[in-house]
């Protein structure tokens, strides 16, 4: 009897700021054989004392979980940052890492943490390719007029100030699988994408291709986040530094850390928001406002790319908040059907997977597309095995 040999694995890594995923995947059957998080690296009082230390670890729950490690064919990496010089899926040899890294002063708390995912990994999987899929890399066809901040001109091009855009690797994949729910060609569709998590984007895709997102030059623009502000009127950081005398690095705190739903009802989980609104009293007010504030922004952003494309043929909701918090896909798009916009309410509260759930008739089909980020990474590294 012929063993069956074991199938080739992409080992994918996500070393974040303070956590590492992985997940080990079969990119042709597209499926995840084994996946993992280590969480609060370099924190105080953490047994993971650095991302070094983090990535031995998963290392060790690989070599234990009895898969053939040799089966891993490629290593994918997601990089947050690739500037203006990475867009594509880039094979990794010693000159990009040190770019990546010169990269750093445009995502400081990301773009570090991924070199060193990059630099362990290369040293525990020294004979397969290892391939950086960059998250700004969907948006990198986003038009002048949409990238560009009128700041003075010279000083943006000195130092790099540009929209970039964040989550493209979700947002490309969400919008392939929301093409083939509807059966239809991605290049017939315009579509806005909703990827609502603890960090949260939106985007404008027209016949496949970006041409606006919310997100800037750093994850910090845009929708309300679980800690971060989004949109937030510069002007309130000089008013803060001259009245409440905080510096760069507490304005920075502020608005990345103690923004957003934490800062306006303590909690950024959002099914934690959910409980306090349910139980009332001080704390459900306060948590009532921040939903409020919440969805507000998401139907502002939906406006707005309602007149970027002219026509929209889809709206996908997706990420932890966009696939579970069916409230959230109802309130945010409340009113607008005589913009050929609406909701089934039964559709929306039932089914899992991808889905369509606005009402028949819906001149625009909003879906419900759990993103895959994993996979998208896994056989974007695959076409260099």
């Amino acid at each position: 009897m012929t063993a069956t040999a074991p199938p080739s694995l992409v080992l994918v890594l996500n070393s974040g700021s303070s956590s590492i995923k992985f997940q080990l995947v079969d990119p042709v059957a597209g499926t995840a054989l084994l996946s993992g998080l280590v969480e609060h690296v370099g924190e105080p009082d953490s047994p993971v004392a650095d991302h070094a230390a983090g990535l031995r670890l998963i290392h060790s729950r690989l070599a234990d979980s009895g898969i053939d490690l040799a089966a891993v064919r490629a290593v994918g990496h997601r990089v947050v940052h690739g500037g203006k010089l990475f867009y594509r899926p880039t094979l990794i040899t010693d000159e990009v890492v040190a770019k990546i890294d010169r990269l750093s002063e445009l995502a400081p708390l990301h773009n570090p943490a991924n070199v060193i995912g990059i630099e362990v990994a290369r040293k525990d999987f020294p004979d397969v390719p290892h391939v950086a899929v960059f998250d700004t890399g969907f948006f990198h066809s986003l038009p002048a007029a949409a990238t560009t901040y009128a700041i003075d001109r010279d000083l943006a091009n000195r130092y790099g100030i540009h929209r970039y855009g964040f989550h493209g690797t979700s947002h490309e994949y969400v919008c392939g699988v929301a093409a083939t729910v509807l059966g239809r060609d991605t290049r017939e569709l315009n579509i806005i994408v909703l990827h609502l998590g603890n960090g949260a984007s939106a985007s404008a895709v027209r016949g496949g291709v970006a041409v606006e997102t919310s997100m800037g030059l750093t994850p910090l623009e845009g929708l309300v986040m679980g800690t971060r502000s989004g949109d937030v009127d510069p002007g309130v950081l000089f008013h803060l530094n001259r009245t409440a005398g905080l510096d760069i690095d507490e304005l920075d705190e502020l608005l990345n850390r103690r923004s957003g739903l934490k800062g306006l009802c303590g909690v950024n989980d959002f099914r934690e928001l959910l409980e306090q609104r349910a139980a009332g009293g001080p704390a459900g007010e306060a948590a009532n406002l921040a939903y409020d504030v919440y969805v507000h922004r998401i139907r502002k952003y939906v406006g707005a790319y309602l007149a970027v494309l002219g026509r929209v043929d889809a709206i996908v909701f997706t990420a932890g908040v966009g696939e579970n918090a069916p409230s959230v896909r109802e309130d945010s798009l409340e009113g607008l059907d005589a913009l050929g916009i609406s909701v089934d309410p039964e559709r929306n509260r039932a089914g899992r997977g991808a889905r369509i759930v606005s009402a028949k008739g819906s001149r625009t089909s909003v879906l419900v597309i759990p993103t895959d980020e994993e996979l998208a990474i896994a056989r974007a590294a695959w076409q260099f095995v």
